[in-house]
């Protein structure tokens, strides 16, 4: 990647870090849309969740790396601490690869 396209998204990202909190007294949204916007938020973390876990390029990712995000997933829903969560993904995404399981 070119040297000015790195600069030019630091730049950017920079600057939109830097909106959120000179912009946050400036503004007051009504609950409904702040509830919208804690909605699209968790959707759009989903979306990337799923696209992240399900397809790699272009294709299906494999049974086991779906089955390492579903055992963290259900670690997480029990509340387990993350370090094991990790661990435990990682764990029995590379069980499932070396057992052959794509």
């Amino acid at each position: 990647m070119p040297l000015l396209a790195i600069l030019v998204f630091a730049a950017g990202t920079f600057a939109f870090r830097a909106a959120g909190p000179a912009l946050a007294g400036r503004y007051e949204f009504s609950e409904r849309a702040q509830a919208w916007m804690a909605s699209a938020a968790t959707t759009l973390l989903a979306a990337l969740i799923a696209t992240s876990t399900l397809i790699h390029d272009g294709s299906f990712a494999g049974w086991a790396r779906f089955a390492g995000v579903t055992l963290a997933v259900v670690l997480v829903l029990f509340r387990a601490p993350f370090p094991l969560v990790v661990i435990a993904a990682a764990a029995a995404t590379a069980v499932l690869r070396q057992l052959g399981v794509a």
